[in-house]
């Protein structure tokens, strides 16, 4: 039966609209978003509305695009400087740190589906796809839900996750993509030819990822569009070209996007800020339409027979194998505290990556590929429920969790800056005790290095003097350089500093 456009159209519109709600209900509740969103498609899929979609390829395609751009606004959004003490780690992690965790789940799946009637068959190398697929982390979603929780990490644990989480994907997708290939050949696994093909993948897209993002900087300045709003569009293409390049070239694409957003990201080119802001709805975007794709691609009456293996695979991986991981790849790192690296374990949250990786196999017809699909879906909300709606709680009984004393974020002056100003933007509401020491502009203490640049009354905005006669509930626009004196002069003028994670930095 052919289905119209307008209806098509209808029902996509639908669902997003229900994805972002259950998204803004989530960040409220502290459930991951991914989870929610993910509830949308299988509500809506062939076990509950109806929907029937059976289309791995179509479900890969967008799983593949989707991915490219989350990784590549990951790597702009990270800033080098704030990695740069703790990239020792972050890339130990997503490397060793996955590989191990592959390893030893893959052993431990081995022995659980080794058990069960419907895995009956399942070899060694099965098991270890199965674990390559959920060998890597879900960075969106562990930070939705810490950002939604208001709470700032210590001891460089955010940008260490960040970095780990934006970086792991390329290994877990070499490894899984080498074992397909293995299991789908008849000749015995050469697993040392598998481990250099792995490094060579992984060498060309950095070096890739590198040269092509130091290039793609270097045509964005020197390219003069007349419409400016053209520039994230020709960043957009820049991702896309590093990614599709490197395949041809036979490196490993994510690896080099990942690469090349962090390389962008931290350059100076001609609109920046929009170009970020693009990127950031892009991401959000590509995470909506991906988590509903792969909703409506499980059907959940096929997840009943699994759920005692699903469970204990779940824990199991939990428990065991992601902190085993986590700890033995920190040994060399002396300094890292027992309650960090606890923490750094806890947070191995699986997302809508390992499901992609799950679609591989059946895409690529491998034997037990539907039987792997379905643990990876059960194993993946399983963590979701366990890890991600307790990161916060988690990180707050560590003593990990720090709540920052922050400035209010813009709300009436819709103003962006370069990102090489550096210093925060703010906006105070005038209040009766505000205007205790006089009402014009002069009379309010603000601290040095700090300039009130714009006025808003009745929906009326203008540039203020010092002499300017203020009235109660005027909006102030501040630019400070000293962040804690500002707070403070506020909190002494009555004028509320808005809850952590709200700032408006500029740099």
């Amino acid at each position: 039966m052919d289905i119209k456009i307008e209806l098509l159209l209808f029902g996509i519109s639908i669902l997003f609209f229900l994805s972002i709600l259950a998204g803004k209900a989530g960040h409220k509740f502290g459930v991951p978003a991914l989870l929610l969103f993910l509830s949308v498609g299988m509500l809506s899929g062939s076990d509950g509305l109806g929907i029937h979609f059976e289309n791995i390829q179509v479900a890969q395609i967008i799983g593949t695009v989707a991915l490219c751009i989350i990784l590549f606004s990951g790597g702009m959004d990270t800033k080098i400087a704030e990695i740069r003490p703790i990239i020792a780690q972050g890339v130990v992690l997503a490397t060793f740190g996955v590989l191990m965790t592959a390893i030893l789940t893959g052993v431990a799946i081995w022995w659980v589906l080794g058990m069960t009637d419907a895995a009956a068959g399942i070899g060694l190398t099965t098991s270890l796809l199965l674990a390559a697929t959920m060998s890597s982390t879900d960075s969106a979603s562990v930070f939705s839900i810490l950002r939604s929780k208001r709470l700032h990490l210590k001891n460089n644990l955010r940008p260490m996750l960040e970095l780990e989480s934006g970086s792991n994907d390329p290994m877990a997708y070499i490894l899984t993509i080498t074992l397909i290939g293995i299991i789908n050949t008849d000749a015995a696994p050469n697993y040392w030819a598998a481990g250099g093909m792995l490094l060579m993948q992984l060498i060309i897209g950095g070096v890739a990822g590198y040269l092509l993002g130091r290039l793609a900087v270097r045509l964005i300045n020197n390219l003069d569009i007349d419409n400016s709003s053209l520039y994230p569009i020709l960043v957009f293409t820049c991702c896309i070209f590093i990614f599709s390049a490197t395949y041809f070239i036979k490196g490993n694409g994510y690896l080099a996007v990942y690469i090349g957003g962090l390389v962008i990201g931290n350059s100076k080119f001609v609109h920046k800020r929009s170009s970020l802001n693009f990127f950031d709805g892009m991401a959000w975007m590509s995470q909506l339409l991906m988590f509903l794709t792969l909703g409506l691609l499980v059907n959940p009456r096929e997840l009943v027979p699994i759920i005692i293996p699903g469970l204990i695979i779940s824990f199991l991986m939990i428990f065991i194998t992601r902190p085993l991981s986590v700890f033995l790849c920190m040994l060399p790192f002396r300094k890292m505290g027992f309650k960090d690296k606890a923490f750094v374990s806890w947070v191995g949250l699986r997302g809508a990556v390992p499901i992609i990786f799950a679609i591989l196999p059946l895409a690529e017809n491998v034997p037990h590929a539907r039987l792997i699909f379905n643990i990876v879906f059960f194993c993946t909300l399983v963590s979701l429920v366990v890890q991600g709606t307790s990161l916060s709680k988690m990180a707050i009984w560590l003593g990990l969790a720090e709540h920052p004393r922050e400035l209010e974020k813009l709300k009436d002056f819709d103003v962006e800056f370069s990102d090489e100003i550096k210093s925060i933007t703010t906006e105070i509401t005038i209040t009766a005790k505000s205007l205790a020491a006089g009402n014009r502009l002069m009379d309010l203490p603000l601290p040095d290095k700090t300039l009130a640049v714009m006025v808003k009354r009745d929906n009326k905005y203008f540039v203020p003097k010092g002499k300017t006669i203020l009235h109660e509930d005027d909006k102030v626009l501040i630019i400070t350089d000293d962040h804690d004196a500002l707070i403070q002069t506020m909190q002494n003028l009555g004028s509320a500093t808005s809850s952590p994670l709200q700032a408006k930095p500029i740099s």
